[in-house]
């Protein structure tokens, strides 16, 4: 099979039927064959039943074009990519949204570029766009800005949900949490480098409403957080953790030594000069009344723990594995 069309829905129903009558014309038209994924991400608008309608009238005649997968609730974006990536058998996987403002048009091109251009994936640049420009395409300029200098990947749209990648690529990534804004990073990070980019054309919503909002922004930089961490120090965690630990330990241990000498040098001194008056006893401010003592201590402290947070998480990264489970209701 050529090509297997991923595409990760919640509450789209007015828009599938279109969406899927545009993927089969242009596929037929370039005579390549294919299977369509839907995975309904616990849609509550019906997006299911209509989905096995169409599935009906597209599969009549023993044909295995359209197959379905229903979540019993939401999991987001991330997790029904990775089923639909596990159910894929194409030798190209292309990846949509099922708003229509992704173009069918663009697959064979995506294809092509996959399969002749010796592309290990290729993600679409909607270089013009036709969303409000102060909610999106701002704050993805920036978003897409700062994601090119922490990851190292060249590309302008990196969030853009129109992709194509070789079946190998999809079989040995793991796209969990909201990872799906960062899969070319994932790619690359899996030894997938040669990463290409096309520019395709975006539509306007024609029906229904965006399901993402500016929440998304605070949740891919915090994502951009946890990439960065992982990329550096996700395989050592104590290389992290374990420095800033000794270091900090280290200072407050410093500061400490130093705060109780100062005042056994100065003692003794002040002390033996006043014995040369004749005095024979002197009292000076203990240690325990300087604020800087207790600074000392809690960096010591800080110290400490950050030592040992970074010794359980590499018992933990050693130790453990990492699995996605999803509650499939239905699939066919």
């Amino acid at each position: 099979m050529d090509i297997s069309v991923v595409i990760a829905l919640y509450n789209e129903k007015e828009s599938l039927r279109e969406l899927v009558g545009g993927i089969r014309e242009n596929l037929e038209a370039a005579s390549l064959s294919y299977e369509i994924i839907m995975v309904s991400d616990g849609s509550t608008d019906g997006s299911w039943e209509e989905i096995e309608a169409i599935a009906a009238e597209t599969n009549a005649g023993g044909k295995e074009i359209l197959h379905g997968i229903c979540f019993r609730r939401n999991y987001g974006k991330s997790a029904a990519l990775y089923c639909g990536f596990e159910a894929a058998k194409g030798d190209v996987v292309i990846t949509m949204d099922a708003d229509l403002q992704d173009d069918p048009k663009e697959i064979p091109e995506l294809y092509r570029m996959v399969k002749e251009d010796g592309y290990d994936l290729v993600s679409g640049w909607k270089k013009k766009r036709y969303d409000n420009k102060l909610t999106k395409n701002i704050p993805s300029k920036i978003y897409n800005a700062t994601a090119r200098w922490v990851t190292k990947t060249k590309l302008h749209d990196m969030n853009c949900g129109l992709k194509a990648y070789r079946n190998e690529v999809v079989k040995n990534i793991e796209v969990y949490g909201e990872m799906h804004r960062y899969i070319p990073f994932l790619a690359k990070e899996a030894g997938f480098t040669n990463i290409g980019e096309k520019e395709v054309q975006h539509h306007k919503r024609k029906f229904g409403k965006s399901k993402f909002g500016l929440n998304r922004f605070i949740n891919g930089y915090l994502d951009l957080l946890s990439l960065w961490f992982l990329q550096k120090f996700g395989k050592k965690p104590m290389h992290l953790f374990g420095v800033w630990g000794t270091l900090m330990f280290l200072l407050g241990g410093a500061i400490a030594l130093w705060i109780i000498i100062r005042k056994l040098v100065l003692q003794h001194m002040m002390q033996t000069q006043l014995n040369t008056q004749g005095f024979t006893d002197i009292k000076m401010r203990a240690v325990t009344d300087q604020p800087l003592f207790y600074i000392a201590l809690v960096v010591i402290v800080i110290g400490v723990m950050l030592f040992l947070t970074g010794f359980i998480a590499e018992l933990i990264s050693r130790n453990s594995t990492q699995r996605n489970t999803y509650k499939i209701k239905k699939q066919f």
